[in-house]
Parts: C-alpha cells; sequence; structure tokens
C-alpha cells in the first residue's frame, strides 16, 4: 500500500521529467515528418515577417496560436498515426480512415493559420508597396 502512495504522490522533479519526454516527442515530430520541417521554415519566415513589418500585440497573439496550432495538430497526428500502426500493421480500411482523419486535421489547421497570416501579413505589405 505505502509503495503505491509514493508512486502517486505529487513530485516536481517528475513534473520536470515529464518536460523531457514532451521535448523529445516534439524532437522527433522534427526528424520525422518532413511536413513539419515545412511548417517550421513558414513559422520562422513569418515570426521574421512579424518582427520586419512591426505587428502588433494582438497579431503576435493570433500567429503565435495559429504556429502552435499547427504544431499542435502535426503532433497529435503523428501520435494517431504511431497508434494505428501498432495496432493494424496490415491494411485495414478503417486505420488508412484514422489516418486520413488526422492529416485533414492538421490541413484545416495550416489553411486556418495561413489565412490568418494573409489578414495581417497582406495589408502591410500593400502599405510598404504604397509607400
Amino acid at each position: 500500500m505505502e509503495q503505491k502512495e509514493n508512486k502517486n504522490r505529487f513530485s516536481i522533479w517528475k513534473r520536470l521529467l515529464s518536460f523531457k519526454y514532451a521535448f523529445n516527442g516534439i524532437k522527433k515530430l522534427l526528424i520525422t515528418q518532413h511536413n513539419s520541417r515545412i511548417h517550421l521554415f513558414v513559422a520562422i519566415l513569418v515570426v521574421i515577417a512579424g518582427f520586419l513589418l512591426n505587428i502588433s500585440k494582438t497579431e503576435w497573439l493570433f500567429v503565435l496560436f495559429a504556429i502552435g496550432f499547427v504544431f499542435a495538430a502535426e503532433l497529435f497526428n503523428s501520435a494517431l498515426e504511431s497508434i494505428v500502426d501498432l495496432v493494424s500493421p496490415e491494411y485495414q480500411k478503417k486505420a488508412e480512415d484514422a489516418k486520413d482523419f488526422a492529416a485533414g486535421a492538421v490541413l484545416t489547421a495550416a489553411i486556418a493559420s495561413a489565412v490568418a497570416g494573409l489578414i495581417i501579413f497582406v495589408p502591410k505589405l500593400i502599405g510598404l508597396l504604397i509607400d
């Protein structure tokens, strides 16, 4: 009984260690998933553009949320793909559907983020061209 209580006891060390696992997931995503590298490249360009075009605090919030939204979707997609591959190594229509739905979620997040970026950056770029 005592061992179970110790296992469930709050530990700052265990909480800090959980960050290690989370960062491992992000690292694995960037190493193994080609699309995530494209998202990272675009995110870096968007952040540079944000500084160069001096976007507002509110615009930064939308930009950072959009970047996080896409990467969270990529992480969930990769997790789901890994689970599906584990439990269904041979082809099954339902497994394919699950992977397609998850990929569709990433695409939806990327499109929504791109539209938000266009709303923020196009007027600023047009303003530069007019001045």
